[in-house]
């Protein structure tokens, strides 16, 4: 792949990132409203649903570096 590719890509990665990190805040906070209503479904939906979407919002970017820095390394 060429170099500007490379960085649309990124920037791209990056608004991903970015609404990742939205979801995860949304659903830690709906976590925190189901757990005072003490509704245990919900609760373990949001939770779920926030571990995932922190794990996308991190591990997305972290993936890419990987693959970027084997491109550099070849």
């Amino acid at each position: 792949m060429d170099q500007l590719a490379l960085g649309s890509i990124g920037i791209w990665l990056g608004v991903f990132s970015a609404i990742m990190f939205t979801g995860c805040l949304y659903f830690t906070l709906t976590y925190f409203e189901h757990l005072k209503k003490g509704d245990d479904r919900l609760t373990k939906q949001s939770k779920l649903f926030a571990v995932i979407t922190l794990f996308l919002a991190l591990g997305a970017p972290g993936f890419y570096q990987l693959y970027i820095f084997t491109q550099m390394m070849s």
